[in-house]
Protein backbone atom coordinates (compact mmCIF):
# COMPACT_ATOMS: atom_id res chain seq x y z
CA UNK A 1 0.00 0.00 0.00
CA UNK A 2 0.79 3.72 -0.94
CA UNK A 3 1.65 5.86 2.76
CA UNK A 4 0.40 9.15 2.80
CA UNK A 5 2.32 11.73 4.86
CA UNK A 6 2.17 10.31 8.00
CA UNK A 7 -0.71 11.77 10.41
CA UNK A 8 0.39 13.05 13.72
CA UNK A 9 -2.44 12.05 15.41
CA UNK A 10 -6.21 12.88 16.30
CA UNK A 11 -7.55 15.93 15.14
CA UNK A 12 -11.28 16.03 17.17
CA UNK A 13 -14.00 13.24 17.48
CA UNK A 14 -17.38 14.39 16.90
CA UNK A 15 -20.39 12.65 18.72
CA UNK A 16 -24.26 12.84 19.05
CA UNK A 17 -26.20 14.65 22.18
CA UNK A 18 -29.60 14.53 22.82
CA UNK A 19 -30.38 18.17 25.16
CA UNK A 20 -27.57 20.94 23.69
CA UNK A 21 -27.78 22.28 27.75
CA UNK A 22 -27.16 19.24 29.11
CA UNK A 23 -24.47 18.55 27.05
CA UNK A 24 -22.94 21.96 27.65
CA UNK A 25 -23.06 22.11 30.92
CA UNK A 26 -21.35 18.40 31.23
CA UNK A 27 -18.58 19.34 28.75
CA UNK A 28 -17.83 22.93 30.01
CA UNK A 29 -18.13 22.94 33.53
CA UNK A 30 -17.79 19.37 34.80
CA UNK A 31 -15.28 18.25 32.65
CA UNK A 32 -13.63 21.54 32.04
CA UNK A 33 -13.43 22.22 28.51
CA UNK A 34 -13.63 25.28 26.67
CA UNK A 35 -16.05 26.00 24.54
CA UNK A 36 -14.82 27.29 21.65
CA UNK A 37 -16.87 27.55 18.73
CA UNK A 38 -20.93 27.94 18.93
CA UNK A 39 -21.96 26.94 15.49
CA UNK A 40 -24.36 24.67 13.50
CA UNK A 41 -23.90 21.18 11.60
CA UNK A 42 -23.33 23.00 8.05
CA UNK A 43 -25.02 19.90 6.17
CA UNK A 44 -28.23 19.55 8.89
CA UNK A 45 -28.26 23.82 9.92
CA UNK A 46 -31.26 23.51 12.47
CA UNK A 47 -28.62 21.56 14.91
CA UNK A 48 -26.25 23.09 16.70
CA UNK A 49 -22.14 22.18 16.50
CA UNK A 50 -20.51 22.56 20.28
CA UNK A 51 -16.52 22.57 20.01
CA UNK A 52 -15.23 22.06 23.01
CA UNK A 53 -11.27 22.08 23.43
CA UNK A 54 -7.87 23.80 25.44
CA UNK A 55 -7.98 26.98 26.26
CA UNK A 56 -6.94 27.76 22.10
CA UNK A 57 -8.70 25.04 21.07
CA UNK A 58 -5.41 23.61 19.51
CA UNK A 59 -5.47 20.51 17.02
CA UNK A 60 -5.91 17.23 18.92
CA UNK A 61 -7.96 18.42 21.95
CA UNK A 62 -11.51 19.40 20.58
CA UNK A 63 -14.80 17.19 21.32
CA UNK A 64 -17.89 18.17 19.06
CA UNK A 65 -21.47 17.33 19.40
CA UNK A 66 -24.43 17.56 17.00
CA UNK A 67 -27.44 17.87 19.75
CA UNK A 68 -29.80 16.29 17.92
CA UNK A 69 -32.79 16.09 19.96
CA UNK A 70 -35.32 13.73 18.10
CA UNK A 71 -32.86 11.38 17.49
CA UNK A 72 -33.02 7.98 19.38
CA UNK A 73 -30.52 6.48 22.13
CA UNK A 74 -27.48 5.23 20.33
CA UNK A 75 -25.66 2.14 21.02
CA UNK A 76 -22.39 1.17 20.72
CA UNK A 77 -21.06 -1.57 18.83
CA UNK A 78 -18.97 -2.88 16.02
CA UNK A 79 -18.19 -0.56 13.33
CA UNK A 80 -18.11 2.66 15.43
CA UNK A 81 -15.61 4.53 17.87
CA UNK A 82 -16.20 2.78 20.87
CA UNK A 83 -14.25 5.10 23.50
CA UNK A 84 -12.61 8.08 23.79
CA UNK A 85 -9.96 8.59 25.96
CA UNK A 86 -8.12 12.34 26.95
CA UNK A 87 -4.95 12.99 28.67
CA UNK A 88 -4.94 14.20 32.16
CA UNK A 89 -1.71 14.99 34.14
CA UNK A 90 -0.50 12.50 36.44
CA UNK A 91 -1.86 12.32 40.09
CA UNK A 92 -5.19 13.31 39.24
CA UNK A 93 -7.23 10.50 38.87
CA UNK A 94 -8.30 10.81 42.63
CA UNK A 95 -9.48 14.42 41.87
CA UNK A 96 -11.26 13.40 39.38
CA UNK A 97 -13.09 10.42 41.24
CA UNK A 98 -14.22 13.28 43.96
CA UNK A 99 -15.55 15.49 41.03
CA UNK A 100 -17.61 12.43 39.55
CA UNK A 101 -19.11 12.03 42.90
CA UNK A 102 -19.85 15.60 43.60
CA UNK A 103 -21.33 15.51 40.15
CA UNK A 104 -22.50 12.74 40.15
CA UNK A 105 -20.85 11.23 36.63
CA UNK A 106 -21.39 7.61 36.07
CA UNK A 107 -17.82 5.95 36.48
CA UNK A 108 -16.51 2.61 36.58
CA UNK A 109 -13.00 1.25 38.34
CA UNK A 110 -10.30 2.28 37.34
CA UNK A 111 -7.92 -0.26 34.69
CA UNK A 112 -4.16 -0.58 33.66
CA UNK A 113 -3.87 0.06 30.17
CA UNK A 114 -0.40 -0.58 27.87
CA UNK A 115 1.17 0.42 31.32
CA UNK A 116 -1.17 3.21 31.94
CA UNK A 117 -3.86 3.90 34.30
CA UNK A 118 -7.45 4.91 32.89
CA UNK A 119 -10.76 5.96 34.63
CA UNK A 120 -13.79 4.70 32.22
CA UNK A 121 -16.86 7.12 32.41
CA UNK A 122 -20.13 8.23 30.53
CA UNK A 123 -21.51 11.61 29.67
CA UNK A 124 -25.12 12.11 30.54
CA UNK A 125 -26.13 10.40 27.18
CA UNK A 126 -24.13 7.17 27.68
CA UNK A 127 -21.51 7.99 25.60
CA UNK A 128 -17.90 6.07 26.99
CA UNK A 129 -15.12 8.03 28.10
CA UNK A 130 -12.05 7.87 29.45
CA UNK A 131 -9.52 9.77 31.36
CA UNK A 132 -5.90 8.17 30.84
CA UNK A 133 -3.08 9.66 33.22
CA UNK A 134 -0.01 10.89 31.63
CA UNK A 135 2.97 12.81 32.31
CA UNK A 136 2.41 16.35 30.57
CA UNK A 137 6.09 17.03 29.11
CA UNK A 138 6.83 21.35 29.69
CA UNK A 139 6.55 21.80 25.70
CA UNK A 140 3.19 20.08 25.46
CA UNK A 141 1.46 21.76 22.58
CA UNK A 142 -2.44 21.99 24.62
CA UNK A 143 -3.15 25.01 26.87
CA UNK A 144 -5.03 24.14 30.10
CA UNK A 145 -8.52 26.06 30.44
CA UNK A 146 -8.57 26.10 33.73
CA UNK A 147 -11.80 27.93 34.56
CA UNK A 148 -13.67 25.02 36.28
CA UNK A 149 -10.97 22.75 36.73
CA UNK A 150 -6.94 23.12 37.96
CA UNK A 151 -4.33 23.13 35.94
CA UNK A 152 -2.79 19.94 37.47
CA UNK A 153 -5.92 18.10 36.80
CA UNK A 154 -7.07 19.66 33.69
CA UNK A 155 -8.11 17.80 30.69
CA UNK A 156 -5.03 17.99 27.90
CA UNK A 157 -6.29 17.02 24.71
CA UNK A 158 -6.88 13.30 23.59
CA UNK A 159 -4.73 10.77 24.48
CA UNK A 160 -6.90 7.81 21.96
CA UNK A 161 -10.05 6.31 20.73
CA UNK A 162 -10.67 2.65 20.32
CA UNK A 163 -12.38 0.95 17.44
CA UNK A 164 -14.33 -1.62 17.34
CA UNK A 165 -14.25 -4.13 14.55
CA UNK A 166 -15.98 -7.26 13.21
CA UNK A 167 -12.53 -7.60 10.54
CA UNK A 168 -9.38 -5.32 12.60
CA UNK A 169 -7.34 -6.44 9.98
CA UNK A 170 -8.30 -4.04 6.54
CA UNK A 171 -8.61 -1.23 9.35
CA UNK A 172 -5.03 -1.75 10.46
CA UNK A 173 -3.30 -2.06 7.37
CA UNK A 174 -4.86 1.41 7.04
CA UNK A 175 -3.95 2.53 9.82
CA UNK A 176 -0.38 1.86 9.07
CA UNK A 177 -0.78 3.61 5.33
CA UNK A 178 -2.14 6.37 7.15
CA UNK A 179 1.19 6.55 9.00
CA UNK A 180 0.34 4.79 12.56
CA UNK A 181 3.26 1.81 13.67
CA UNK A 182 1.75 -0.93 15.86
CA UNK A 183 3.42 -0.55 18.73
CA UNK A 184 1.82 -3.30 21.46
CA UNK A 185 -1.21 -5.82 21.71
CA UNK A 186 -2.14 -6.80 25.34
CA UNK A 187 -5.45 -9.08 26.49
CA UNK A 188 -8.85 -6.59 26.83
CA UNK A 189 -10.28 -5.40 30.07
CA UNK A 190 -13.59 -4.26 30.79
CA UNK A 191 -15.22 -3.73 27.49
CA UNK A 192 -14.96 -7.13 25.54
CA UNK A 193 -13.55 -9.01 27.97
CA UNK A 194 -11.31 -12.11 25.88
CA UNK A 195 -10.07 -9.72 23.27
CA UNK A 196 -6.86 -8.77 22.26
CA UNK A 197 -6.41 -4.70 22.20
CA UNK A 198 -3.26 -3.91 19.72
CA UNK A 199 -2.47 0.10 19.92
CA UNK A 200 -1.32 2.14 17.07
CA UNK A 201 0.55 5.26 17.41
CA UNK A 202 0.90 8.16 15.45
CA UNK A 203 4.04 10.66 14.86
CA UNK A 204 2.64 13.04 17.45
CA UNK A 205 2.16 13.60 20.74
CA UNK A 206 -1.91 14.53 21.33
CA UNK A 207 -4.22 11.89 20.17
CA UNK A 208 -1.70 9.68 19.09
CA UNK A 209 -3.08 6.09 19.42
CA UNK A 210 -5.52 4.09 18.03
CA UNK A 211 -6.71 0.90 20.04
CA UNK A 212 -8.32 -1.68 17.98
CA UNK A 213 -10.98 -4.67 19.28
CA UNK A 214 -12.32 -7.12 17.46
CA UNK A 215 -16.50 -7.48 18.16
CA UNK A 216 -18.98 -8.56 16.29
CA UNK A 217 -21.54 -6.87 19.08
CA UNK A 218 -24.27 -5.24 17.05
CA UNK A 219 -24.87 -1.37 17.19
CA UNK A 220 -26.78 1.57 16.36
CA UNK A 221 -25.93 5.36 15.83
CA UNK A 222 -27.66 7.53 18.34
CA UNK A 223 -27.23 9.48 21.06
CA UNK A 224 -24.36 8.76 23.22
CA UNK A 225 -22.34 7.36 20.11
CA UNK A 226 -19.72 8.82 18.44
CA UNK A 227 -20.56 10.16 14.69
CA UNK A 228 -16.56 10.55 13.15
CA UNK A 229 -13.32 10.70 14.07
CA UNK A 230 -10.99 12.91 12.23
CA UNK A 231 -7.62 13.22 12.15
CA UNK A 232 -4.64 15.97 11.68
CA UNK A 233 -3.07 16.21 8.16
CA UNK A 234 -2.17 19.42 9.24
CA UNK A 235 -1.42 21.26 5.33
CA UNK A 236 -3.30 21.00 1.88
CA UNK A 237 -0.07 18.70 1.09
CA UNK A 238 -0.39 16.39 3.43
CA UNK A 239 -4.07 16.08 3.28
CA UNK A 240 -3.62 15.56 -0.68
CA UNK A 241 -0.90 12.75 0.08
CA UNK A 242 -3.18 10.87 2.39
CA UNK A 243 -5.84 11.26 0.43
CA UNK A 244 -4.29 9.11 -2.34
CA UNK A 245 -2.91 6.85 -0.35
CA UNK A 246 -6.20 5.82 0.47
CA UNK A 247 -7.81 6.01 -2.33
CA UNK A 248 -5.01 3.86 -3.50
CA UNK A 249 -6.02 1.43 -0.55
CA UNK A 250 -9.24 0.90 -2.10
CA UNK A 251 -11.01 3.60 -0.23
CA UNK A 252 -13.53 6.19 -1.61
CA UNK A 253 -12.60 9.45 -0.23
CA UNK A 254 -14.57 12.32 -1.01
CA UNK A 255 -13.61 15.72 -2.39
CA UNK A 256 -11.93 18.24 -0.21
CA UNK A 257 -14.56 20.21 1.79
CA UNK A 258 -14.64 23.87 3.87
CA UNK A 259 -15.57 23.68 6.85
CA UNK A 260 -14.77 27.14 8.09
CA UNK A 261 -12.14 26.16 10.41
CA UNK A 262 -10.73 23.50 8.48
CA UNK A 263 -11.01 21.76 5.31
CA UNK A 264 -12.18 18.57 5.54
CA UNK A 265 -11.77 15.14 3.32
CA UNK A 266 -14.49 12.37 4.36
CA UNK A 267 -14.04 7.97 3.71
CA UNK A 268 -15.55 5.04 5.40
CA UNK A 269 -13.09 3.01 6.54
CA UNK A 270 -12.97 -0.84 5.62
CA UNK A 271 -15.40 -1.42 8.90
CA UNK A 272 -17.66 1.50 8.22
CA UNK A 273 -16.11 3.83 10.77
CA UNK A 274 -16.69 7.76 8.98
CA UNK A 275 -12.59 8.68 8.98
CA UNK A 276 -11.94 12.48 8.07
CA UNK A 277 -9.10 14.49 7.34
CA UNK A 278 -8.72 17.64 8.70
CA UNK A 279 -6.10 20.76 8.26
CA UNK A 280 -4.63 22.83 11.11
CA UNK A 281 -5.53 25.62 9.56
CA UNK A 282 -7.75 28.44 10.01
CA UNK A 283 -8.08 27.34 12.98
CA UNK A 284 -10.97 28.40 15.88
CA UNK A 285 -9.64 31.86 16.63
CA UNK A 286 -9.81 32.50 12.50
CA UNK A 287 -13.39 34.33 13.12
CA UNK A 288 -13.18 34.65 16.77
CA UNK A 289 -10.69 36.88 19.00
CA UNK A 290 -8.64 34.39 21.16
CA UNK A 291 -10.21 35.75 24.77
CA UNK A 292 -13.63 35.96 22.92
CA UNK A 293 -13.93 31.92 21.74
CA UNK A 294 -17.51 30.50 21.97
CA UNK A 295 -19.21 33.76 22.56
CA UNK A 296 -21.36 33.69 19.79
CA UNK A 297 -23.33 31.94 17.45
CA UNK A 298 -21.00 31.54 14.48
CA UNK A 299 -22.90 31.05 11.00
CA UNK A 300 -19.82 30.57 8.33
CA UNK A 301 -20.49 31.66 4.76
CA UNK A 302 -24.09 31.38 3.11
CA UNK A 303 -25.53 30.63 6.35
CA UNK A 304 -24.88 34.03 8.16
CA UNK A 305 -27.87 35.36 5.56
CA UNK A 306 -30.20 33.22 7.29
CA UNK A 307 -28.92 34.31 10.66
CA UNK A 308 -32.58 34.83 12.01
CA UNK A 309 -34.02 31.95 10.66
CA UNK A 310 -31.55 29.91 12.07
CA UNK A 311 -31.70 31.23 15.49
CA UNK A 312 -35.18 30.78 15.26
CA UNK A 313 -35.38 27.18 15.33
CA UNK A 314 -32.44 26.85 17.97
CA UNK A 315 -32.82 26.05 21.17
CA UNK A 316 -31.72 28.61 23.67
CA UNK A 317 -28.45 27.84 25.51
CA UNK A 318 -26.46 29.18 28.45
CA UNK A 319 -22.59 28.73 28.77
CA UNK A 320 -21.30 27.80 32.05
CA UNK A 321 -19.80 30.45 33.97
CA UNK A 322 -17.28 29.67 37.18
CA UNK A 323 -19.24 32.94 39.02
CA UNK A 324 -22.82 31.38 38.19
CA UNK A 325 -21.94 27.77 39.39
CA UNK A 326 -20.12 29.43 42.61
CA UNK A 327 -23.49 31.20 43.33
CA UNK A 328 -25.69 27.87 43.07
CA UNK A 329 -23.54 26.00 45.62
Amino acid sequence: MTEGTPTPGIHHVTCIASDPQQNMDFWVETLGLRLVKRSINQDDPSTYHFFFADAEGNPGTSMTFFPWENHAQGKVGSGQVSRTAFRVPDGSLDYWEDRFDEYGVDYDDRVERFGETVLPFRDPDGLPVELVAVEIPDDDPTEPWTEFVPEDAAIRGFHSVTLWLADPEPTEDLLQTMGLEEVGTEQAQGDTPGDERTRFAATGTVGKYVDVLPTIEGGRQGHGTVHHVAFQTPTDEDQQSMREAVRNAGLRPTSQIDRHWFRSVYFREFGGILFELATSDPGYDSDEPLDDLGGRLVLPGKFEDRREEIEAGLTDVTIPRPEAAEADD
